[in-house]
């Protein structure tokens, strides 16, 4: 029988932002301080800091400017619409609607923000969705209850999506509860995904970790996150909610039956534990054993085994940008990477930010996600970050093009697999901060930004190489890879 290699009719074709990474106006029309705005920049070798006291004098905080989409989405969402997109991911910055994040009242112009944001796609017939926590937690928060290590935090967040459910409720259908949920079953996760921030913590990449509040603050997210299913289907029932999963695809180094049991808990823990709570709706037997391993405790009541079992998700979406290997030798060569490094793959290459280039991996991670959740899913990250070289207002960046064709190759033949794959969002649609280092050089996008990593520049948008090759992708869906 003949493979059929092709995207189906209707798949979701368009790219990725997040609000603290991309719209600045970090204080204007009543917008409060998130955890993002009391990040310094910082590069791959020296991290960012936290500062609880903003000094603007003494460093650059990048996503206060960010590229500025506030006052460019007009022109931002013009240039995705000529791309093909038909659907545009995006997050709502929790601070420019609720300030504090424990206001009675939502700020109307914040809201206003919105609306406009979401007339503009709509004129394009550009569908939304939206990441209702990306990385934007009030700052508030943090001094008031820890952030996400308090319970209170669940209440805060329900009052937020409700407002958003009921102002957005004819606008937008695709929502994310949380952003890569799961990166909260690392060290790193506490300040950028729980606004976590333990006395003694200066450095973004070196954090003062409690596993006991860390896990915490994942359970309070996990019942949030099953309240907010709940509340927006009783609101419209035709909502749809997704996970979103930092999946980090791990593969044993060697043969070693060691190497493989290690692989294979990493798996679990690291990728299925969210995954298995939010679309299955259950508490999955291996977490058992690694809480009581690990000497972790906290209050899990019957109350929230029952709302996490009937908030569960529709789809499942996940980022993919690399794969590391797991081995019981310590001595074995190591890479960094997204979230968490490993073992070296003496198979594949790696960008300047050691970040291991896999496109065959996103196959096995589609195939591996369907078989376990056998929903339909999305990849909703998945990009290049590299330096791109800005000649005679050109760029040529046949690096990103040869990555993201790669990766489109891998995604077809996961779809002849039989996996229900229905959307790709890469990371991202225009260039913008990096979070793991602050970085604007450290580019993901097909539209260059004249900006650099002190702040410097124009802002003015420049298409890339990549930007044409990505619009006649879409336009033969996904046919015309050359």
């Amino acid at each position: 029988m003949k493979e059929n290699k092709k995207f189906p009719q209707g798949f979701f074709w368009g790219g990725a932002t997040a609000a603290n990474q991309c719209e600045g106006a970090w204080n204007v029309d009543g917008k409060g301080v998130s955890i993002s705005d009391v990040m310094t920049s910082g590069t791959h070798k020296d991290p960012r800091r936290i500062t609880p006291v903003i000094d603007e004098d003494k460093y650059y905080y990048p996503s206060h400017e960010a590229i500025d989409f506030y006052h460019h989405y007009k022109e931002d969402i013009a240039l995705c619409a000529e791309m093909g997109f038909n659907i545009f991911r995006m997050s709502i910055n929790w601070t420019r609607i609720f300030p504090n994040g424990d206001e009675s009242q939502p700020n109307e112009k914040g809201l206003e923000f919105y609306d406009h944001v979401f007339a503009e796609l709509k004129k394009y017939n550009i569908e939304p969705l939206v990441t209702i926590y990306h990385n934007e937690n009030p700052f508030a928060l943090t001094g008031k209850c820890n952030g996400w290590a308090s319970r209170e935090c669940i209440d805060y967040y329900l009052n937020f999506c409700e407002v958003l459910f009921k102002r957005y409720k004819d606008v937008v259908k695709y929502w994310i509860p949380f952003n890569e949920i799961n990166c909260l079953t690392t060290k790193l996760g506490n300040w950028n995904h729980a606004g976590i921030l333990n006395e003694g913590t200066e450095f973004f990449t070196a954090q003062v970790d409690d596993p006991n509040t860390r896990f915490l603050s994942l359970h309070h997210q996990f019942v949030a996150s099953a309240k907010a299913v709940m509340l927006g289907k009783s609101i419209n029932p035709e909502f749809q909610f997704g996970t979103m999963i930092c999946h980090i695809t791990v593969y044993p180094l060697t043969c070693n039956p060691d190497d493989v049991i290690l692989t294979q808990q990493e798996d679990l823990m690291r990728n299925c534990f969210s995954g298995d709570v939010q679309v299955k709706g259950i508490y999955p037997y291996y977490i058992k054993r690694y809480f009581e391993k690990n000497d972790i405790h906290f209050e899990i009541t019957d109350e929230d085994l029952s709302i996490i079992k009937q908030g569960t998700v529709d789809f499942y979406s996940f980022s993919y940008y690399m794969s590391n290997c797991i081995s019981s030798d310590a001595s074995s060569a190591k890479v960094s990477g997204n979230v968490m490094g490993g073992a070296k793959n003496p198979y594949l290459k790696a960008t300047e930010w050691d970040w291991q280039i896999d496109p065959k991996g996103l196959r096995y991670t589609l195939n591996h996600v369907y078989d376990r959740y056998g929903v339909p899913i999305m990849v909703t990250e998945n990009g290049l970050g590299a330096r791109d070289t800005f000649e005679d207002g050109k760029i040529h960046d046949d690096y990103r093009i040869q990555y993201i064709k790669e990766h489109i190759i891998q995604m077809k033949e996961a779809i002849n697999d039989g996996v229900d794959l229905i959307g790709y969002t890469p990371w991202a649609s225009i260039d913008l901060v990096s979070v793991s280092t602050g970085e604007m050089e450290k580019r993901y996008g097909f539209i260059y930004v004249d900006k650099d990593n002190q702040g410097n520049g124009t802002l003015k948008r420049y298409k890339k190489d990549s930007f044409y090759w990505y619009k006649k992708c879409i336009e033969s869906n996904g046919e015309d890879l050359d």
